[in-house]
């Protein structure tokens, strides 16, 4: 799996599009926001809005935008538009997905909640128990990770503490740094509304947790999603990352648009190591169709076409030193260099 609502926080990185028929109505906490016809009431002044016409892609948008036009959503209230003391805004990392791998502290932050926000898979993976308290719980789909995430600010900026959710951890492609940068946009402050961060179990962690020891040495973590980085600028992470020896967890490894990125990976990994490199694959961690195997590095290509990888997928590729004991993945630290044992 990945740290974001996915595995990047969403799978498409862009903003939900929203229809141009909307018009203006006063939200629940003092915001204004823009609402479509068909669209249920935001409660905190977060555009929130569906499109009520066209066919819709996988990130809000219709099918005949333009990308520009679909990621052009902008913050809509600001501070300005908001009375009273602001409340609490917290980052929840869910780690891996089962609740059993969620730390108690983030148990304990969604249960002191007032509301609960975060893409709606990871907010059907909760349990009923850290949620039953909440007074509203707030989900958006796929790729509504910008309006989602304003709709948390705008209610902890109206007196709510507010959770958002996500995969992992909130700092690993995920929407720490976006709520930041929300806040700062509305003209608000951190400090003002008591943003935090509670840390999750990175899906690198998790997934190497699953295939024994492949990242005990230095380690470089890159996603191949090219909605929010370029792919010239994956490349030439990915080369850099390959020829220094670092262990390599991959993040966001494929989808049906994004075959060619997949494809140009595994190109460039070869091009710096040896086929019978170690790589463990790690799908679905955490969830009812986990599966866990390791790899040659030259097998990668050909897995591209099966069900084993895809965005909820994380690759961990094994430098010159690492190998395979027992089925266990195991890149060592060097400890044998300077003890006998």
């Amino acid at each position: 799996m990945s740290d974001s609502d996915t595995t990047t926080e969403s799978n498409c990185g862009g903003a939900t599009a929203e229809s141009t028929d909307a018009t203006e109505s006063e939200s629940n906490c003092g915001g204004t926001k823009t609402e479509a016809e068909s669209d249920t009431t935001s409660k905190c002044g977060a555009s929130s809005a569906k499109s009520d016409g066209g066919s819709a892609s996988k990130c809000g948008g219709s099918s005949g935008e333009s990308k520009q036009e679909q990621t052009a959503e902008k913050v809509e209230a600001t501070i300005e538009d908001f009375d009273g003391e602001p409340g609490q805004l917290v980052a929840v990392g869910l780690g891996p997905g089962r609740a059993s791998e969620m730390t108690t502290l983030a148990k304990d932050t969604l249960r002191e909640a007032d509301h609960i926000v975060g893409y709606t898979t990871y907010i059907e993976l909760l349990p009923d128990d850290v949620v039953e308290g909440a007074d509203d719980v707030y989900s958006t789909p796929m790729c509504g990770e910008v309006s989602r995430t304003e709709e948390a600010v705008d209610r902890a900026l109206a007196g709510n503490d507010v959770a958002i959710v996500g995969s992992g951890d909130p700092n690993v492609y995920a929407l720490a740094g976006l709520a930041l940068e929300i806040l700062e946009s509305k003209g608000a402050t951190a400090s003002m509304v008591e943003f935090d961060v509670v840390a999750g179990v990175p899906a690198a962690q998790s997934c190497a947790a699953r295939l024994g020891a492949p990242l005990v040495n230095d380690t470089v973590t890159i996603s191949l999603s090219d909605h929010l980085t370029s792919m010239p600028t994956i490349e030439s992470r990915l080369h850099a990352a390959a020829k220094e020896g670092f262990t390599i967890a991959i993040y966001n490894p494929w989808s049906r648009k994004r075959r060619s990125n997949y494809e140009k990976c595994c190109e460039i990994l070869l091009e710096h190591r040896a086929p019978d490199t170690p790589v463990g694959v790690v799908h679905g961690a955490g969830r009812d169709d986990e599966e866990v195997e390791i790899v040659e590095l030259g097998d990668l290509p050909e897995l591209g076409e099966t069900d084993l990888v895809d965005m909820t997928t994380t690759l961990l590729v094994g430098n010159e030193e690492t190998y395979v004991w027992d089925d266990r993945m195991v890149t060592p630290r060097g400890y044998e260099q300077k003890y006998e044992y």
